[in-house]
């Protein structure tokens, strides 16, 4: 989960006012009665180089948004850009690359920060408030791998071949479909994990989000994309780093169908589910912002509002299907035996 997935998503103090003019994409800016202060809004993110991508691109659509304010971005080292040598399942904190920008955020130190959205904790701190979720990037996994095995795929590599990947929910359903691989952790940056896979010879590949390879520009390194009867994809950061949970969606015909699933950390063990809804409504006349304190600041102009509510409930139903069907007890146990290795 190092690498920014497909969302980059905007956190601001409630309360600060400004909002969005309805096209979804600005983050809550503060405003004084008259209008802005005059000084810069500063934009926290993370050091590295994917995240400064992300960040500047999301400031890009703010200074489209916003011509006559000033951005200027904070970037700052997290927990999880500083512990390379442990598995992220393993390092025992939660928020590991969200924390030290949240912190910030606290301190008035930022005005808003940028996360990718797999990064970002299922709850917020009090007074926190996600001011907008952007376009999302290529959700797949994507396969790169060593230069030896170029023009191959998974299943074409020989037995015992080893793969890297910091994703639980990436090794738990890549075991199950090809149990003639190996897979073993591997951290760092993108720069980091391409540089371990080429220079050396303990990788035959590793796995990656897609999308962090197109915003680096690296889509030459995409040796095969795993759609989701390989790999279902990230489901924001429900479960954390510690127990596989997966999803993917499909809108055709006017209905969303959602797949979910959960697995234990060798694969032998998982439910998965599939379930639809209609989201073909009319469009309303919806001025500004919702304002439930759940979705403030989150505009979808081209969405109807019963559309998004429809999408969401879906979510729930499903989850609540996974577990009573034994989710929770699979989850369980692959957090006790990911905790005892």
């Amino acid at each position: 989960m190092a690498e920014p997935g497909a969302a980059a998503v905007g956190l601001g103090r409630a309360g600060c006012g400004g909002g969005t003019d309805g096209a979804g994409a600005g983050p809550l800016l503060p405003r004084e009665e008259n209008g802005v202060d005059g000084r810069a809004i500063r934009v926290g993110t993370r050091r590295s180089q994917l995240a400064r991508i992300q960040t500047d691109s999301v400031v890009t659509m703010l200074r489209e948004l916003y011509p006559d304010l000033h951005f200027e971005i904070v970037a700052m080292s997290t927990t999880g850009d500083k512990i390379l040598d442990t598995a992220l399942s393993k390092i025992g904190e939660k928020s590991l690359f969200t924390k030290e920008l949240e912190n910030a955020l606290e301190r008035n130190e930022v005005d808003l920060v940028v996360h990718s959205l797999k990064d970002l904790p299922t709850s917020l701190p009090p007074g926190f408030t996600i001011g907008a979720v952007c376009k999302r990037e290529n959700p797949l996994d994507a396969v790169v791998f060593h230069p030896k095995n170029c023009g191959k795929t998974l299943n074409l590599l020989p037995e015992k071949s080893v793969i890297g990947t910091s994703s639980l929910r990436r090794a738990a359903q890549l075991k199950k479909k090809f149990p003639h691989l190996e897979f073993r952790d591997i951290r760092g940056n993108l720069n980091t994990r391409l540089k371990k896979l080429d220079e050396k010879e303990d990788f035959s590949a590793i796995i990656l989000a897609a999308a962090g390879l197109k915003r680096m520009g690296w889509e030459n390194r995409i040796g095969q994309l795993l759609g989701p009867e390989d790999c279902l994809y990230a489901v924001g950061q429900e479960g954390g780093c510690s127990v596989p949970v997966a999803v993917n969606t499909l809108l055709k015909d006017g209905q969303l169908y959602l797949t979910g699933a959960v697995y234990s950390l060798d694969g032998s063990d998982s439910l998965k589910e599939t379930m639809q809804t209609g989201v073909s409504y009319p469009h309303q006349n919806e001025d500004g912002p919702n304002d439930d304190v759940q979705h403030v600041g989150i505009t979808a102009k081209n969405v109807p509002g019963q559309a998004q509510e429809a999408a969401e409930n879906l979510g729930v139903e499903l989850a609540s299907l996974l577990l009573s069907k034994g989710a929770k007890h699979i989850l369980s146990v692959a957090r006790q035996l990911n905790d005892a290795r």
